[in-house]
This record gives C-alpha cells, sequence and structure tokens, in this order.
C-alpha cells in the first residue's frame, strides 16, 4: 500500500517527465529505428533465406531435368559422361538402377553409395534436406531432389545433392552485419536526433528566455524572429502578435482608468465641496441651497459608474442579452416620443415595421444613446428611418450637423472620444454612449456606424440581421395593422 501511494502521489518532474524533450525525443527516435531494424532485420533474412533456399531447389532440379534428357536422347553410359564432364564443387550427381545401385556419378567418392534412400517412380520428384553426406564424410548441410526417370525398359532414379552450407552461411553473415551495424546505426541516430532537437530548442529557449525579459513595465519588447520559415519562425511571430495584443490592452485599460478618474475627479470634488460647505454653515440655509446641485452630481456620477459598468461587460462578453421577438419599430418609436418630450428641435421619422431577434431594453439603450448624440449635434432638424433591406434591418439617425471626419469615424465608437475636445459634460456628454451602443450591437450580432448623409449631413446607420422565417410569426394581417397604427401615431407626434 504504501508502494501504491508512493507511485501515485510521487513529485512531478521525476521519471519520464524528467528527461525532457531533448533526451525523450532522442529515446523515442532511438527505441522508433531498433524496432524497425529488428522486424526488418528479421524480414529480411526470413526472405533472403527463402530466396537462397528456392534457388538451390532451382538449380538441383534443373540439373535432374538435364541428366534426364542426357538418358532419353542417348543411353545411360553417355549420360554419365555428361555427369562427370559437368560436375562442379557444391554438388553430386547419381544414376541408380532399380534396384539401387550406382551406374554413373559426378565424383569417385559416391559411386558406390546411393546418396538418397528415395525411390520415387518415372515422373515423379521428391526432395528432402539432410544435415550431411556421411558416406562421404561431408557434414556440411544439403539439399538433395531426386527424380524417376526411364531410359528404354529400364527405371532409373536420378539423384542431385546439392550444398546448402552457403545458404546458412550468407544468413549467418547478414545476421551478425546487421547486428554489428545495428548500434552504430542507433549512435549514429541518437547523435542526429540529439543535435538536431538541441538546435531547435536553442532557438525555443532563446524566445523563452526573451519572453521572460518582457513585464508589464516593459511591454515593448519583442522576441527576435529566426530566417528559417519553419515552426520555430511560426512561433516567434505569434508571440509576437501576442506581445502586440498584450500592449495595446495594457495602454487601453490604462488609458480607460485615466480616462474614468478624469470623468469622477469633477462629480466627486463637487459634492465634497458642497458637502464641506453646508456643513460649515449651522443655520442649514447653505444646504438647502446645495442640495439640487449635489443631487445632480450625484445622480450623474451613478450613471457614469452604471455606464462604465456596462461597458466592461461588453468588452468582457460577459454582457447579457435575452432573445426574444422585438417589434424595432415599437422600440424606435417610444424613444423618438422621448426625445420629442426633452428636444427642441425637429424630429421627422419614417417607420416601416420590423421585427427581429434581441433585447428590447438594450435595444433601447442603442437607439437612446444614438438619439442624444443626434440632438446634442444637430443644428435644427433629425431625421429617422426604419426599413427592411434584403437580409438586414436598417435605422439611419441624421442630424443637420456638420458630418463626422472619415478619419475619426472609427474611433468615436471607443470610450471617451469627444471629437470636439472638450471635458465637459454638458457639451458632449461622458464619451461612452456610443462606445456602449457599440458593444450592445456586436452582442446581437449587428453594426452601428457613422457616415454620410446623401444632403451631407451626418447620419448614424444601425443593421441588425433579418431572422429567418421561422423565427417570425406575425403575419401580413399583424404588419399592415401596425404599419397603420405608426403612421397615425408619427402624425399625432410633435415636430
Amino acid at each position: 500500500m504504501a508502494l501504491g501511494k508512493r507511485t501515485t502521489s510521487g513529485r512531478p518532474g521525476r521519471g519520464w517527465s524528467h528527461w525532457g524533450v531533448r533526451r525523450r525525443s532522442t529515446a523515442v527516435a532511438v527505441g522508433v529505428v531498433a524496432l524497425a531494424l529488428l522486424l526488418g532485420g528479421v524480414v529480411l533474412l526470413g526472405l533472403l533465406r527463402a530466396s537462397l533456399a528456392s534457388s538451390t531447389d532451382a538449380t538441383a532440379r534443373q540439373k535432374t531435368l538435364d541428366v534426364m534428357a542426357e538418358m532419353a536422347g542417348q543411353d545411360v553410359a553417355d549420360a554419365g559422361a555428361y555427369i562427370i564432364e559437368t560436375a562442379h564443387a557444391g554438388q553430386f550427381v547419381q544414376v541408380l538402377d532399380a534396384g539401387g545401385s550406382v551406374v554413373a556419378a559426378s565424383d569417385p567418392e559416391i559411386a558406390k553409395t546411393p546418396l538418397s534412400a528415395q525411390r520415387p517412380s518415372p515422373g515423379q520428384t521428391m526432395t528432402q534436406d539432410v544435415p550431411g553426406l556421411p558416406s562421404i564424410g561431408d557434414n556440411d548441410d544439403y539439399h538433395i531432389v531426386t527424380v524417376g526417370a526411364r531410359a528404354g525398359a529400364a527405371n532409373y532414379t536420378v539423384v542431385v545433392a546439392q550444398a546448402a552450407q552457403i545458404q546458412a552461411d550468407t544468413i549467418s553473415t547478414v545476421a551478425w552485419f546487421t547486428l554489428g551495424a545495428t548500434p552504430l546505426l542507433l549512435v549514429a541516430v541518437a547523435g542526429s536526433v540529439w543535435l538536431l532537437v538541441g538546435r531547435s530548442l536553442r532557438q525555443v529557449e532563446r524566445i523563452r528566455g526573451q519572453v521572460a525579459r518582457i513585464n508589464a513595465e516593459q511591454l515593448d519588447g519583442r522576441v527576435d524572429v529566426p530566417p528559417t520559415n519553419d515552426e520555430i519562425h511560426a512561433l516567434a511571430l505569434t508571440m509576437n502578435t501576442m506581445l502586440d495584443r498584450l500592449q495595446a490592452s495594457d495602454s487601453e485599460q490604462r488609458r480607460f482608468v485615466s480616462d474614468a478618474s478624469h470623468e469622477l475627479r469633477s462629480p466627486l470634488a463637487t459634492i465634497k465641496a458642497g458637502v464641506e460647505i453646508a456643513a460649515a454653515d449651522p443655520t442649514g440655509a447653505m444646504w438647502l441651497q446645495m442640495k439640487d446641485v449635489l443631487a445632480e452630481e450625484t445622480a450623474r456620477m451613478s450613471f457614469l459608474v452604471e455606464d462604465l459598468l456596462t461597458l466592461a461587460k461588453a468588452n468582457d462578453g460577459g454582457l447579457k442579452v435575452e432573445h426574444e421577438d422585438v417589434d424595432l419599430d415599437d422600440v424606435l418609436d417610444q424613444e423618438i416620443r422621448r426625445l420629442r418630450s426633452t428636444s427642441s428641435k425637429q424630429i421627422t421619422a419614417d417607420l416601416a415595421p420590423a421585427r427581429i431577434r434581441g433585447d428590447a431594453r438594450r435595444l433601447a439603450q442603442v437607439l437612446r444613446n444614438v438619439l442624444d448624440n443626434a440632438d446634442r449635434h444637430a443644428v435644427s432638424r433629425i431625421s429617422v428611418q426604419l426599413y427592411t433591406s434584403g437580409d438586414r434591418v436598417l435605422v439611419t439617425v441624421d442630424n443637420d450637423g456638420d458630418p463626422i471626419p472619415a478619419a475619426d469615424r472609427d474611433r468615436i465608437f471607443e470610450r471617451f472620444v469627444r471629437l470636439d475636445g472638450s471635458r465637459s459634460r454638458e457639451g458632449g456628454g461622458s464619451g461612452l454612449g456610443l462606445a456602449i451602443a457599440s458593444g450592445i450591437m456586436a452582442a446581437h450580432h449587428g453594426t452601428i456606424r457613422s457616415t454620410e448623409a446623401p444632403a451631407g449631413h451626418c447620419r448614424f446607420e444601425i443593421a441588425f440581421p433579418v431572422p429567418e422565417p421561422s423565427d417570425q410569426p406575425a403575419g401580413p394581417a399583424d404588419l399592415s395593422h401596425r404599419a397603420s397604427r405608426r403612421q397615425g401615431t408619427q402624425a399625432s407626434g410633435r415636430r
């Protein structure tokens, strides 16, 4: 039990994992190559043995056919002369009569005793492997082929003993060569993999060291990109891209904290000063004069904090958005009514019925921020349109003020951006409305952008994706009723 506990609770960094990438790669490469050599050697020796055995058998059989051809064309004595003339080392040939006596032999040593006891009938072939030829005192391995033959009216047996020792010697030589070369090859593989992996890891270690020296105070550092156009090259590029994003995120975070501190400093200072002044007046008259100002500054700071929390959730992907059927024309109509009740500008609206999927409360927040922005910058007129174009539902908000310069049309959706350069809330708001609108639109898979109206005025365009037909339960009759109701509402609105 103690051993089992020690094994399961052992510290990391022991055993195989302690070897590191270089050692593990070398060990795996050597193991794979050793296994491949072992399997390859076994297969090679098997194929070589089969090939040599086949070659030996084919040679012996061909010799029997040649002798039988001589016997068929001439007589046994002439076949004996042929056997002697073609005799060579490593091969013995005999011709036996029906009684088993040797009538012809390729060597005087085998002229008396048959090499095989096999007696096949005419046309039949038999084979056998023997560890030696005791009759002549030869201990080498032989492969014997015996064939039954007929010459005239007599039956004969042709015996060919082909030396097989060369086959065993060849296999043994190849086996010893493979066995001797394997360690050298494994050493070469280990050395090559060790050097190659080490060279690659040096690049990785260099990148790791450079990244380790980069901290929160020095995010401008980058790693060197090797000109190898390989995985290490890609890793260095990826690390630099990540560092670029981290630096941009850090700069944005610092700017956000600075801007938020600046925005909160003014109302806090006003509240602090008002409380001190009111506390210094024992009659309480000063409190009655200051309470409205303090309440206004408190509400302003509360709204700013709420906007900051909403924007933080939108940037972190934590903004919860309900996905329900929303009549966008109803939501937009309510916001237009609210703006008409507070604005002195002439406001016209042309709203077509449109139903989308989304969060009505968040969508109202987007429309309110855009309409309030138009009201701040309009000279005298604001025009709102809602219509469907292809696969999008579009809302355009035009005001007769100057259009936003093309270079600033993306920047205005960043936090605390005021193109007039003013930090006054009365003149330019907190600079968060359009940033919040952009975050909410992203959560609805929609877009918001600033552009220029055909008349040269400032325009904001809000686009939503059209839901699938199965997601739109409203029928034509419902849409027609809402359209007629919307026209009546617009006619009764303040111009």
